[in-house]
């Protein structure tokens, strides 16, 4: 059964954490996205790798159950990437395989950076590489999402947010795979109940992004990483992955990424490519748990 906990990772700022899996089995940390509750990655995902690891996933300040903090207390996003750090040593985990989807990517590469020793290995998926990682700068976002976003903090009622929602994880899906809205209409209704109410989608995209630039030192990372291609998605759309492949691992010393790439995957872990991104992250967890 799940075990959930409160982590203080600030002076009146605390995590949910939740954990399932042996507590003796190597833990997996995974970490969501910008402005989306841990309760986003899917259950039969979670259930998966717990079979063989302790799954750790956890709520973003400002996100699910966790403090609504940046109204009082703004932070930097490079400050969640301390979060992720905080919720490991709460629970005396000394090294994790640490999953990062969009943004929850972009602090997987700081981890990369800064606390290498912490990490067992590293899957960044639905992400890019952090700013100054060389070559030519792959494409932004779609035309029609970033009109979408520029609605975010529009006022609606429970009923409108629902709605907005669910279309945003239409457009975030992409074309590469049939959208079912009653898949995302459930999940969202989980992460209402779970939270208590919708929260405000606004605190990360409000957050400062100092700290980023650091894409060039990605050549030196020694950590096992696996990058997974979602060749639809609409928010970082190819070549985005290719390039962060290529950015990891390749200096002196380091250990290039290995680059999979799920057939018809958007920006959403959807119920119909679950089964190969399952595959790619629970094979390479596997190798890396073999070699030590």
């Amino acid at each position: 059964m799940p075990t959930e906990h409160l982590v203080t990772v600030a002076p009146g700022v605390q995590l949910w954490v939740e954990e399932r899996g042996a507590p003796e089995a190597p833990a997996v940390l995974l970490v969501m996205g910008a402005a989306s509750s841990g309760l986003v990655w899917p259950e039969p995902l979670v259930d998966r790798l717990a079979r063989d690891h302790r799954v750790i996933r956890y709520d973003h300040r400002d996100t699910g159950r966790s403090t609504a903090a940046f109204e009082d207390a703004p932070y930097a996003i490079r400050d969640l990437a301390t979060d992720a750090v905080a919720v490991l040593d709460a629970l005396d985990v000394e090294r994790a395989h640490v999953v990062g989807m969009s943004m929850g990517g972009l602090l997987v590469q700081l981890l990369l950076l800064d606390h290498p020793h912490r990490l067992r290995s590293a899957t960044l998926f639905c992400t890019g590489a952090l700013a100054g990682a060389g070559g030519e700068p792959p494409p932004g976002p779609s035309d029609g999402l970033l009109a979408w976003w520029a609605t975010m903090a529009e006022p609606r009622d429970e009923a409108a947010e629902l709605a907005w929602r669910v279309e945003h994880w239409r457009l975030l899906n992409g074309s590469g795979m049939p959208f079912d809205p009653v898949e995302w209409r459930e999940t969202e209704e989980r992460v209402r109940a779970h939270s208590g109410g919708s929260r405000t989608a606004v605190a990360h995209a409000s957050a400062d992004q100092a700290g980023l630039d650091r894409g060039a030192e990605l050549a030196g990372v020694a950590v096992p990483t696996l990058v997974v291609e979602a060749p639809a998605d609409p928010a970082y759309p190819p070549p985005n992955a290719q390039h962060l492949a290529a950015a990891v691992g390749t200096g002196c010393g380091g250990v290039p990424a290995r680059l999979v790439t799920v057939p018809g995957m958007g920006h959403a872990l959807a119920a119909s490519v679950l089964g190969p991104f399952g595959d790619a992250v629970t094979e390479h967890l596997t190798a890396v748990d073999a070699g030590g």
